[in-house]
């Protein structure tokens, strides 16, 4: 199963009831705090409400506390089942969607994959001629996952005025000593792209270290790379600049990565073997088979009111109570169509991809990439 939804299978197999928020956690400003400082109690106040335990309200109300230290604005996706917070995730910028407060028989982790689109690691370095700091991110995260720091050789960094053969010696010299320490921050990159899999390499700082760190990354990483003009390690700078510029830059990569996407969609359907469908009948049909390996929803699909029925075993989906019933499996729950299909997705190593509303074509709400094909081919 993918890493990134292989937590999640267990999770969705369990009967509830749930309890799900998905809310704004920014400090704001100070005409907001108050309203901050009152969110938990409100949030509280809404699932009791919809019949959570006492249980689950305290932890409800202990995990969406404000996101204190972290840049507004940010989101939180927490999930809580009996008594115990399950998902508590800080996700850095605004609502990719509605706001959610819900019990639930099933867990609807749909707002967690939408504000997380996709995942890749990527590779944020920070460089000076004396070293540089290599991160090591995802893009479904919003914490590093490794960090290291390159010291390298600081005698004699900076240039000195005058003249001479003395003064070209140790202009030469220091050069030296920069294309040394850059050279190992490049090591250190190349290694971590081999590593990781890394599809980005985000590389800031110093514009001379810059330039000489990615004249020395090996051929493979250099296609990778995006300069940013952002340097941290000098005195009195902040993150601010840095942190925009890359989440731009990992922003183009997943929208060349859903690009390739619907190009594997359009060319997998006008095969004669059909490894594509499309629309809510072909796609759990094919949910079904667990022949879905990468499932695309319309990120506004949760808007149109469909629904579906989530199964307790295998296949996990169903259109319709007497479908369920000739399938011979418990029914938990009638839930959004969106819901159903992610979790019968996870629970069959598929992959799902929200994707812009309109980017599938002809008005599509929902396709599938297939395992295999859909149909003899004819």
């Amino acid at each position: 199963m993918t890493s990134r939804f292989h937590r999640y299978a267990e999770l969705f197999k369990q009967e509830g009831p749930w309890c799900t928020v998905y809310t704004d956690v920014s400090t704001g400003t100070v005409d907001s705090l108050h309203a901050i400082d009152v969110h938990p109690e409100n949030v509280r106040r809404e699932l009791e409400g919809l019949g959570a335990s006492e249980a689950d309200l305290d932890a409800v109300e202990q995990a969406i506390r404000p996101a204190e230290g972290l840049p507004d604005p940010v989101s939180r996706f927490v999930v809580v089942r009996d008594g115990a917070v399950v998902i508590d995730e800080v996700l850095p910028g605004p609502l990719a969607g509605p706001s959610r407060v819900s019990v639930e028989t099933v867990p609807d982790l749909t707002p967690l994959f939408r504000h997380r689109p996709e995942d890749f690691p990527y590779v944020v370095a920070e460089v000076s001629r004396d070293g540089g700091e290599i991160r090591l991110q995802y893009a479904s995260r919003g914490r590093a996952e490794s960090e290291q720091q390159i010291e390298g050789e600081t005698e004699h960094l900076k240039k000195i005025g005058g003249g001479g053969w003395a003064h070209a010696r140790w202009q030469r010299h220091t050069e030296d000593v920069w294309r040394r320490n850059t050279e190992e921050v490049a090591e250190q990159i190349d290694q971590v792209v081999a590593d990781s899999g890394a599809q980005l390499v985000v590389i800031a700082g110093d514009i001379r270290a810059r330039v000489l760190v990615g004249e020395q990354l090996a051929k493979s990483t250099q296609p990778l790379v995006s300069m940013v003009n952002a340097n941290t390690r000098a005195d009195g700078s902040d993150t601010a600049e840095l942190e925009e510029q890359v989440d731009r830059s990992v922003g183009e990569v997943i929208a060349r990565r859903q690009q390739e996407l619907l190009e594997r969609l359009a060319e997998q359907e006008n095969r004669p073997d059909h490894t594509a469908v499309h629309g809510i009948g072909p796609v759990v049909a094919a949910l079904q088979q667990a022949q879905a390996e990468t499932l695309l929803i319309d990120e506004t699909s949760s808007d149109t009111g469909t629904e579906l029925l989530a199964l307790e075993a295998e296949p996990w989906i169903a259109a319709n109570q007497s479908e369920a019933e000739s399938l011979g499996v418990r029914v938990l729950d009638r839930v959004p169509a969106h819901a159903a299909l992610v979790r019968a997705a996870v629970l069959t190593d598929g992959r799902p991809v929200f994707l812009p509303h309109g980017a599938l074509p002809d008005g599509t709400e929902v396709a599938a990439l297939l395992r295999w094909s859909a149909a003899p081919a004819s």
